[in-house]
């Protein structure tokens, strides 16, 4: 069983950065994992995702929206994630949730975050 808990989330102003952590319990060694996002009244959407590959070894994937502003990453030590955001704005404002699953958590995820509350302040 997996269980993540995020934090760092908190009220910011446009430009501000924040990171997000996702402690994860359980074996997680291996999973992908990735951030998601949901604006009130909107659907939940992807925001930042990475997957393990033999080859390349982590393989990193971005939503459009994100790209060149927030950067996933590991601590195996840890056993957490982490959500790096820079240059904040206001449409980034959304509950922010962890996933994780031993597949391509950009289709679909098995475990789940409660959630941190991130708001950008225009």
């Amino acid at each position: 069983q997996v269980q993540l808990v995020e934090s760092g989330g908190g009220l910011v102003q446009a430009g501000g950065s924040l990171r997000l952590s996702c402690a994860a319990s359980g074996r997680t060694f291996g999973y992908a994992m990735g951030w998601f996002r949901q604006a009130p009244g909107k659907e939940r959407e992807f925001v930042a995702a990475f997957n393990w590959s033999g080859w390349s070894g982590l393989i990193t994937w971005y939503a459009d929206s994100v790209k060149g502003r927030f950067t996933i990453s590991r601590d195996n030590a840890k056993n957490a994630v982490y959500l790096q955001m820079n240059s904040l704005k206001p449409e980034d404002t959304a509950v922010y949730y962890c996933a994780a699953d031993t597949t391509d958590v950009r289709r679909s995820a098995k475990y789940w975050g409660q959630g941190t509350q991130v708001t950008v302040s225009s």
